[in-house]
């Protein structure tokens, strides 16, 4: 016998669901005054939440009742361990309902299904918070806190638009380190807006289409707009770029994409038009040595590192940031290891330095490859011996093939070299073959010899810019189709000399000094002269005439000569 929730009459358990479908008029059970007491009292003391079909007249519980609803609810949230984190009320047990029997399948006696209490998770099963390393705990919370970057700055460009809500589209090229994660998360958190992190090593096309979808609801739902961030875009296919286009067009997506690759090579041209590239700097040793201070602040209270001397509590700080070669990142990740190699009692700052690898920062298919290159190309040809042996040095230790460095250099022979020495060709060419069969390490000494001597050889460009002067007259309308004059024709057949090829050719050969009056150019480039004369150009830096005059005041002053003073009439 339980009583009926509505009209609150007695009904027996198995009709309860039939009498409130009669609108509780049927199945009425005339049942003793004591069994509906006990019925009463039994759901009395069962606190009921309002259903759908109570009156609204009775869906008010009094305040008595509330608190031991919410104190009963509290007691199986701890217990089910819902409230991750709360410590659990000293009652395991929900309050008992008295009257009311409890079944196996998780049923009470008024067919009302009650969800069995979890037994209490134990502190010592509960997940344990991962540790993030320190470059992740050090991030910037905010704009000031980003070192080295003008951009976002106090007068940056990119803050101004930041904090004027008109973030575009943007491309943030940069090396490793310099902050290009930080600030696109910074630019979400200040503009307000959502905020989509993708990575092209694990995101493809649908999923792009997706976030697209996403987007456009929020932005006609809420009018909030949506910025993904794609980091590593250059490794993104042609084909996934494209599929930016339509939604950074319209405006449904903001896109901020980072890259250490240059991305005129590396991004789309129809993406790169939609897009500003903003260009992050490089971080120095100082913009490194103030985070590596403020994280050492942060972590541990004081000095945590040895220090080669009393007067110099940072000196191991600072050769971390030095070794980290602006990168922020590499930089708190050294000072992380050296947090932990210091728990060892008996280590020096030696220890600590010795213990850390040195890794050349240099990308065979990226920039440092074409980058290297032409630095290397252009100390031979300002005749800088020791630059050009640092840039080939670098480009060996970082594993370049020393075959592309001897390819250079056999162009370097006769494109600056050139007719000043013209054995320096056959030089560079030998170069090339003892680099092809000797391979390195040792053929890294046939490369340093040749790289010496056309550094230190004469230099001459007098057949390079000839064929770039001949190069632009062939790019002038009509000159890349005149006709050979007639005479130099060759005429292999009878046809060929009826029509008069080869007639009235002179032979040098058959004339004292090979000399002739004879026509070689076509009648339209007649006269017109692509070699020059001088070996070099003829323009003088004036950074280097003012060093020579002071070049020579000096002497003249050693030597004890008087300085002539010239007035502006030359008296």
């Amino acid at each position: 016998m339980v009583a009926c929730p509505i009209c609150e009459k007695p009904v027996k358990e198995v009709n309860i669901n039939r009498h409130i479908d009669s609108g509780c008029q049927d199945l009425i059970d005339e049942a003793t005054p004591s069994q509906a007491n006990q019925a009463n009292a039994a759901t009395s003391k069962t606190p009921k939440a309002p259903s759908f079909f109570t009156p609204a007249s009775k869906r008010t519980v009094n305040s008595q009742d509330d608190r031991s609803v919410s104190h009963t609810s509290s007691i199986a949230k701890a217990d089910s361990g819902d409230a991750v984190g709360l410590k659990p009320l000293p009652s395991a047990s929900p309050a008992p309902i008295h009257g009311v029997k409890r079944s196996a399948d998780g049923e009470d006696s008024t067919g009302v299904n009650v969800q069995q209490p979890a037994a209490a998770c134990p502190i010592s099963k509960r997940p344990k918070k991962t540790h993030a390393p320190l470059a992740e705990r050090m991030r910037p919370q905010t704009l000031d806190e980003v070192a080295g970057q003008e951009l976002v700055g106090p007068n940056g460009v990119l803050r101004n638009l930041i904090l004027t809500d008109r973030v575009p589209s943007m491309i943030l090229w940069g090396g490793p380190g310099t902050g290009k994660t930080t600030i696109a998360r910074l630019i979400a958190q200040t503009a307000g807006t959502r905020f989509v992190e993708i990575n092209s090593t694990s995101s493809g096309v649908a999923e792009c289409k997706k976030l697209f979808a996403e987007a456009k609801n929020e932005l006609g739902l809420t009018g909030r707009k949506t910025i993904i961030f794609c980091d590593e875009i250059h490794r993104f296919s042609k084909s996934q770029q494209d599929v930016f286009l339509g939604p950074v067009e319209a405006g449904q997506v903001t896109l901020i994409g980072a890259t250490t690759e240059n991305p005129s090579f590396k991004v789309v041209n129809a993406l790169l038009s939609r897009c500003r590239t903003f260009t992050l700097s490089k971080l120095s040793g100082d913009n490194v040595f103030g985070i590596l201070k403020r994280a050492l602040g942060q972590e541990v209270p004081g000095l945590p590192t040895p220090a080669p001397s009393p007067n110099d509590d940072y000196a191991l700080v600072r050769y971390l940031a030095e070794f980290a070669d602006g990168d922020a990142r590499t930089g708190l990740n050294l000072l992380e290891l050296a947090l932990d190699l210091c728990e060892k009692p008996a280590l020096t700052a030696e220890d600590i330095r010795k213990s850390l690898t040195q890794t050349l920062v240099y990308d065979r298919a990226g920039d440092q490859h074409y980058d290297t290159i032409s630095a290397f190309h252009k100390s031979v040809r300002g005749s800088n011996a020791d630059a050009a042996l640092y840039y080939l040095a670098r480009m060996l230790q970082s594993g370049e093939d020393p075959l592309y460095v001897a390819r250079r250099m056999v162009v370097i022979a006769s494109e600056d070299v050139g007719l000043a020495d013209n054995s320096l060709l056959s030089l560079a060419t030998a170069t090339y073959s003892a680099a092809e069969k000797i391979g390195m390490p040792e053929c890294r000494i046939n490369l340093a010899h040749c790289a010496v001597a056309l550094s230190l050889a004469r230099k001459s460009t007098r057949a390079y810019r000839g064929l770039n002067a001949a190069y632009r007259a062939l790019s002038e309308p009509g000159m890349a189709g005149l006709p050979v004059p007639i005479h130099l024709r060759n005429a292999p057949t009878k046809l060929m000399k009826e029509l008069g090829y080869g007639k009235e050719y002179k032979y040098n050969p058959d004339y004292a000094d090979g000399r002739v009056v004879q026509d070689y150019l076509p009648a339209k480039l007649e006269g017109r002269r692509f070699l020059g004369s001088q070996d070099l150009g003829d323009q003088v830096d004036p950074e280097v005439a003012e060093l020579e005059g002071e070049l020579r005041m000096a002497s003249a002053y050693e030597s004890g000569e008087p300085e002539v003073l010239l007035d502006p009439d030359g008296d």
